[in-house]
């Protein structure tokens, strides 16, 4: 059993019969009353979110998550399609499922495919990338205040701040975690 404390980023568990993952948590300790968890949950099958205040002190059962590499080939207009590199099987994975990877993933990288009893339910992009910058504004000498970033959109369409020294052309390392710039290649 999985205590509501224990709850964090990432974790699946069982509530009512629905399988949700934990998108976002914070837990509360007001100035009165008894400290709970408040909790924004993904469920896994429908793809439908929701944000719930939660106990200190209630139980869930943790559903064990597998996850396997697989290559994204792409995408057909109806399905991105990924294959398994061990067996050349190719799966049709729904839109909804790689919503948040497709930022990050381009054609022929690999990606973690997540199952739940043997039925894939999402795609995870590599918790660090590298892009190249296909749009930005040029940076221009003299404009160097502290810490001062344009936006950049990267080769899979995907638009982050970056400093002013990037440039069309420029390979960036992502954080597809938090989605922010970490250093040129």
């Amino acid at each position: 059993m999985l205590g509501a404390n224990e709850l964090k980023k990432g974790v699946t568990f069982e509530d009512d019969g629905q399988i949700w993952q934990v998108i976002d948590f914070q837990h509360v300790k007001p100035g009165k009353g008894p400290a709970f968890i408040r909790t924004k949950i993904k469920n896994v099958k429908s793809g439908g979110s929701k944000e719930v205040t939660i106990n200190p002190n209630e139980k869930f059962r943790q559903v064990m998550v597998e996850s396997r590499e697989m290559q994204y080939l792409y995408n057909d207009g109806q399905f991105f399609v990924f294959m398994d590199p061990e067996t050349y099987e190719q799966l049709p994975m729904d839109p909804s499922m790689f919503e948040e990877a497709s930022k990050f993933v381009k054609e022929n990288e690999i990606a973690s495919i997540e199952y739940i009893d043997g039925e894939p339910f999402s795609v995870a992009a590599p918790n660090f990338v590298e892009l190249e910058v296909t749009d930005t504004e040029p940076g221009f000498k003299g404009d160097t205040a502290q810490g001062a970033t344009k936006p950049a959109t990267v080769e899979t369409g995907y638009t982050l701040n970056v400093p002013l020294f990037v440039e069309i052309g420029d390979v960036l390392k992502i954080d597809t975690r938090t989605g922010e710039y970490m250093s040129r290649v």
